[in-house]
C-alpha cells in the first residue's frame, strides 16, 4: 500500500517479497539473498517512517532523511517495474513474471536487476546508516502523540440536527423579506454555507425561480454565470459563448413575459473573494421592483459593504456558537445526543469548546477524535490544543485544530484524504471515482477475506464520519455518492501534500514547481490558453515517475510517450476541446481511465491489449460524437468498470471480460445479440445499465431477439452465483413491449437497487415479489420516485396498512393527473409530496383531478410540491389549476407548506 509518509514503501516490500518467491530468481547466484537483505533493511525504514508520521514537529535533519527515504522508495519500484516489463507480460493472476519462450533477452534482463538491485543495496545501507549517525531511533522514543483508534460516527449532521441555527436563519430570513441584497459576513469555518443553505431552504417556494453556486479564490466568472443560468432554467450543458452575452442572457430570462413581468428570482453567491468579482456578477440580475433578492456570502467586510452598495445596515456578520450550542454539537456528535455528558468528561469538555471557539468546523473536528474514548485521550486532546482559542480564535488557529486531528487520523486515511488535494475548489467528488483512484494508486490496503473496492469505500465513509470531508449527494439508503472538501481544509491538505511533496497542483499561471523535486502526482487546473501562456515540461519538469495526472477544463496535453509510471488519468476537457490519446496503449501500469467532456472530440488509440492492469474505463456521460471504443478492449484481463456514453458499439467477445463489474450504458439498438447474449457469462457483475438507444427504428423481430437475449442473460446470472446488485434499464419511452421481462425466471434475486424508466410494462413483473433483498428494503424506503405515463381510470390507493412506506420522507408522482388517495395511516413520515401533471382541462375537469385523503397525511413539516410538466398550459387552465389546488390543500392540509412550480 503507498502513503503520503512513507511513499510506495509498503507496494515496494510486496513486490520484493513476490520477487523472492520467483523460482527465476532463485536460480541466480546470490539474487535471493540480496532481495532479503534489501527487504529487510526497509522494513526497519518503514517502521521508523510511520513512528515519525505520527510526531508533532520534526527538526530539519529528521525530515531531510524521511523525505530521502520516501523518494527512495518511488525510485526502486520505478525501476522494479521496468525491469519486470523488460522480461515479459506482467501476469496479473499468477505473480510479477509470465515465461516465455525469449531466454536469450530474458536471462540478460535478469542478470541487469541482479546487478541494479546490489547497487540498490548498497544506496539503502548508506540511507541506513545515516539514521544511526543521527540517532532517529532515540528521536522517535520523546514524542509524545499517542495514536487514536479509529472509530465510527454518526453520519455527517442531517438539518434537523443542526446546532445554533435557528435564530441566525430566520433573522437573516427577515432581513431578506424587508431589504433588496444580504451580505453574510464572517471568517472560514463560522457556518456561512450552512446557513445561507438552509435560509435557500427555508424560503424555498416563495420564489418563482432561484440558483444556489459557490465561487473560488480563482473563479472562472464565465463557468460561475453558467452554473447560474443551468440552475435558473434546469437545463445543463449550456453554451452560451461569452461572458458579455452569457450575462444578457440571464437578463432576458429574469425578464421573461412568462412571469407577467413580476418575476420574483433568489440568488444565492456562496464565498465571494473580491469585489470586481461582484461587479460583473450583479450585472445579471436586474432590478425589477418584485422582491427579488440576492445573498452573498465572503469573508471579507471590504466585499461585504461593496456588495450592500456600501450599506453597512445590510451586513449580517456571523458570530462563533455560544457556550451552550457548542456543548449541544459536541455532545450531539459524540454521544448521540446534545444534552448528555459524564461528569467524569464535563470539565475537560469545557476546557476542550473553550479552545474551539465556538467554531462548528473546530468542534466537529475536535468530536472525532473524542468519541468512545477514555478520560486519558480526552485530557490529551485537551492539553495538545493549548489554549490559543480562547484569546482569540483565527484561521490560523483553525488549522492548527485541523493538523491536529490529520495527525491523529490512521496512515491509510491520511494518504487518502491527502489524494482529494487533486480536486479543484467547490469541486463534487464522486465516491466511486475516488475510491477507484485510491485503488489504482495502491492506497487500499490487503485485508483477508475482504473485497478491496468494499475496503476503499469503507476508507471514504470513515473520512466522512470524521468531518474530513462533506457529503453532497446522500442516497436513498443514506449512502453518501459525492463529497466536497472544505476549503479551509482543501487548503490545509494541499500544504500538507506539498509539504510531503505528495500532488503539484497547478491552479494558476505563478506557480512555481522546485526544479530538483521530482514529480509523482499532478493536478491540472486552469486553462493555460486563457492565461496567454503554456503549461509544459518547462515548468513542470520531468514527469518521468508521474504515478497520477488530473486535468479540469484545461488544454494541457502531456506527453503520453513520458508517463510510463502512470497509474491514473483523469481528464475533465474543456467544452469542444480535441485531444489525441493514441498514445495511452503505451501506458504499460495504467489502471484508471476517465475521460469527460461535453461535445469533445477524442481518439483513442485502436489496440490497448497492453493495458494489462486497467481496472476503470470510463468514457460515459461525455456527450461526444459517437467513441470508436477499441477493438482488443475484450483482452483486459483485469477490467473492472465499462462506462461508456449512451451510442456506443462494444466489440464482439465482451463474454471474456470475466472480472467486469461495472457496465453501464449498454446500448441494445447498436451492440450485437451475441454481446447481449454474454452478459449471462460476466457472473461478477455488480451494476448492470441498459439503454434502449434507437432500437425502435428497428424491425420488430430484431427487436424481439435483443429484448429475449437480455432478459436470457438476467436469467442466467440469476441461475449462477452472480453479486448482481443494480440493474437499470432505460427505454427513455420508447413504445416497446416489455412483456418478455415480466416473466423472468428465475428472477435477478441478489438486487438490491432496480430502475425501470419510461419502460411499458403491461403489468408488474411477478417476480418482484421474490426480490427479498429488495423487497426487505421498503419498509425502510425513503425516497420513491414513481412516474405513469398514461392517467388510470380510477384513483392510486395508498393504504395505511402493513408495513410498506412507514419511513417514506420523500415521494414524487408524476401522471397527467394527480389521481392519488390516501387512506388513514399512509406514509406517517411523509416530508415532502412532489406531484407532477399537466394543468391543461382543469377549468373543465375541475376537482375530477385532485387528490383525497391528503388530510391523512402527517401535518408536520410536511411541503408540498405542486409542478406544471405541460409548460403551454393556457393562462385560464394555471389559473383555475391554482384557485382548486389551494381551496383543496389549505382546508385538508392547512399547517403544509404549499409550493406552487407553474
Amino acid at each position: 500500500m503507498a502513503s503520503s509518509s512513507s511513499g510506495v514503501m509498503n507496494s515496494l516490500l510486496t513486490k520484493l517479497a513476490t520477487l523472492i518467491r520467483e523460482e527465476c530468481y532463485s536460480k541466480l547466484k546470490g539474487v535471493r539473498n540480496e532481495v532479503v537483505s534489501l527487504e529487510g533493511e526497509l522494513r526497519s525504514m518503514e517502521a521508523l517512517l510511520e513512528k515519525l508520521a505520527c510526531m508533532d514537529e520534526l527538526d530539519v535533519q529528521v525530515k531531510e532523511w524521511r523525505d530521502q527515504v520516501r523518494e527512495m522508495s518511488y525510485d526502486i519500484e520505478d525501476c522494479i517495474d521496468d525491469f519486470v516489463h523488460r522480461l515479459g507480460k506482467y501476469d496479473v493472476r499468477s505473480g510479477l513474471i509470465k515465461k516465455t519462450t525469449e531466454l536469450p533477452r530474458k536471462l540478460r534482463a535478469r542478470h541487469q536487476i541482479a546487478k541494479k538491485i546490489e547497487e540498490i543495496k548498497n544506496h539503502v545501507k548508506e540511507v541506513n546508516e545515516r539514521r544511526m549517525r543521527y540517532k532517529l531511533d532515540e528521536y522517535t522514543s520523546k514524542s509524545s502523540c499517542e495514536p487514536i483508534d479509529p472509530r465510527v460516527v454518526t453520519i455527517y449532521a442531517n438539518t434537523a440536527d443542526l446546532v445554533g441555527i435557528d435564530i441566525p436563519r430566520d433573522d437573516v430570513v427577515k432581513l431578506l423579506m424587508g431589504d433588496d441584497e444580504q451580505q453574510l459576513k464572517g471568517f472560514g469555518g463560522l457556518g456561512k454555507t450552512t446557513l445561507a443553505n438552509e435560509v435557500y431552504r427555508k424560503l424555498d417556494g416563495h420564489f418563482h425561480c432561484r440558483a444556489f453556486v459557490s465561487v473560488s479564490q480563482r473563479s472562472d466568472i464565465t463557468r460561475l454565470m453558467s452554473k447560474v443560468l443551468s440552475e435558473l432554467t434546469g437545463q445543463y450543458n449550456l453554451h452560451i459563448g461569452e461572458l458579455d452575452n452569457l450575462l444578457k442572457v440571464i437578463r432576458e430570462y429574469l425578464q421573461d413575459k412568462r412571469y407577467l413581468f413580476m418575476c420574483r428570482y433568489f440568488i444565492v453567491i456562496d464565498d465571494l473573494w473580491d469585489s470586481s468579482a461582484w461587479n460583473v456578477i450583479r450585472c445579471a440580475f436586474p432590478e425589477n421592483n418584485h422582491g427579488s433578492r440576492v445573498l452573498t456570502t465572503t469573508r471579507i467586510y471590504s466585499v461585504a459593504i461593496s456588495c450592500c452598495s456600501n450599506k453597512k445596515e445590510y451586513v449580517y456578520n456571523m458570530s462563533p456558537l455560544g457556550e451552550v450550542d457548542s456543548r449541544r454539537l459536541l455532545f450531539s456528535r459524540i454521544f448521540g445526543t446534545g444534552e448528555a455528558c459524564s461528569e467524569v468528561f464535563e470539565e475537560i469538555s469545557g476546557d476542550i469548546l473553550k479552545r474551539c471557539g465556538g467554531l462548528p468546523l473546530a468542534i466537529m473536528s475536535i468530536s472525532s477524535l473524542l468519541a468512545g474514548q477514555s478520560k486519558t485521550k480526552w485530557e490529551y486532546v485537551r492539553n495538545s490544543l493549548g489554549s490559543m482559542f480562547e484569546r482569540n480564535p483565527t484561521l490560523e488557529d483553525m488549522k492548527h485544530i485541523l493538523d491536529f486531528s490529520y495527525r491523529n487520523l490512521p496512515q491509510h486515511l491520511k494518504t487518502c484524504l491527502l489524494y482529494l488535494s487533486i480536486y479543484p475548489e467547490d469541486h463534487t467528488i464522486e465516491r466511486n471515482d475516488l475510491v477507484r483512484q485510491w485503488m489504482a494508486e495502491g492506497f487500499v490496503s490487503r485485508t483477508h477475506g475482504l473485497d478491496s473496492e468494499d475496503v476503499a469505500q469503507s476508507y471514504f465513509n470513515e473520512l466522512i464520519n470524521r468531518s474530513m470531508i462533506q457529503p453532497v449527494q446522500v442516497d436513498y439508503n443514506d449512502e453518501v455518492l459525492s463529497c466536497r472538501v472544505h476549503d479551509i481544509m482543501l487548503d490545509f491538505i494541499r500544504s500538507k501534500s506539498a509539504e510531503e511533496n505528495f500532488i503539484v497542483v497547478l491552479d494558476h499561471p505563478q506557480v512555481v514547481v522546485g526544479a530538483h523535486k521530482k514529480i509523482h502526482r499532478v493536478s491540472v487546473q486552469y486553462d493555460a490558453d486563457e492565461e496567454h501562456g503554456i503549461i509544459s515540461t518547462t515548468i513542470l519538469g520531468s514527469l518521468s515517475q508521474v504515478r497520477s495526472i488530473a486535468v479540469f477544463r484545461s488544454s494541457f496535453r502531456p506527453s503520453l510517450l513520458e508517463l510510463k509510471h502512470l497509474r491514473v488519468l483523469h481528464l475533465e476537457l474543456p467544452m469542444r476541446e480535441v485531444m489525441d490519446l493514441t498514445g495511452i496503449c503505451g501506458l504499460s501500469l495504467l489502471r484508471y481511465l476517465k475521460i469527460r467532456g461535453y461535445y469533445a472530440c477524442f481518439k483513442l488509440g485502436m489496440k490497448i491489449r497492453q493495458l494489462l492492469h486497467l481496472e476503470t474505463f470510463d468514457l460515459g456521460e461525455s456527450f461526444v460524437p459517437r467513441i470508436a471504443i477499441p477493438s482488443d478492449i475484450v483482452h483486459l484481463p483485469c477490467l473492472l468498470h465499462l462506462v461508456i456514453p449512451c451510442g456506443t458499439t462494444l466489440p464482439d467477445g465482451i463474454g471474456s471480460l470475466k472480472s467486469l463489474r461495472t457496465l453501464t450504458s449498454l446500448d441494445l439498438a447498436l451492440n450485437s445479440v451475441n454481446n447481449i447474449e454474454c452478459l449471462g457469462e460476466l457472473t461478477n457483475m455488480r451494476h448492470l445499465g441498459v439503454h434502449l438507444g434507437d432500437i425502435g427504428l428497428l424491425a420488430d423481430a430484431d427487436v424481439a431477439r435483443r429484448l429475449d437475449a437480455l432478459c436470457s442473460s438476467l436469467e442466467s446470472l440469476s441461475r449462477s452465483s452472480s453479486c448482481l446488485r443494480s440493474l437499470d434499464l432505460d427505454s427513455h419511452f420508447i413504445l416497446v413491449s416489455f412483456d418478455r421481462l415480466s416473466d423472468l425466471c428465475p428472477s435477478p434475486r441478489h438486487l438490491r437497487r432496480l430502475n425501470l424508466y419510461g419502460c411499458r410494462l403491461p403489468r408488474i413483473p411477478r417476480w418482484i415479489s421474490q426480490l427479498h433483498n429488495l423487497y426487505s428494503l421498503l419498509p425502510s424506503l425513503v425516497q420513491l420516485d414513481l412516474g405513469i405515463r398514461e392517467c388510470p381510470k380510477e384513483r392510486i390507493v395508498v393504504s395505511g396498512a402493513g408495513t410498506a412506506f412507514r419511513a417514506l420522507r420523500d415521494l414524487t408522482f408524476s401522471c397527467p393527473k394527480p389521481r392519488l388517495a390516501f387512506l388513514v395511516g399512509a406514509m406517517p413520515r411523509l416530508q415532502r409530496l412532489d406531484l407532477r401533471f399537466y394543468v391543461n382541462g382543469w377549468e373543465q375537469q375541475g376537482g375530477t383531478c385532485l387528490p383525497v385523503g391528503i388530510e391523512n397525511l402527517p401535518s408536520s413539516g410536511l411541503k408540498i410540491h405542486l409542478v406544471n410538466v405541460f409548460t403551454d398550459s393556457g393562462s385560464q387552465d394555471v389559473i383555475s389549476a391554482k384557485s382548486v389546488l389551494r381551496r383543496t390543500f389549505e382546508v385538508h392540509q392547512p399547517s403544509a407548506d404549499l409550493i406552487f412550480h407553474f
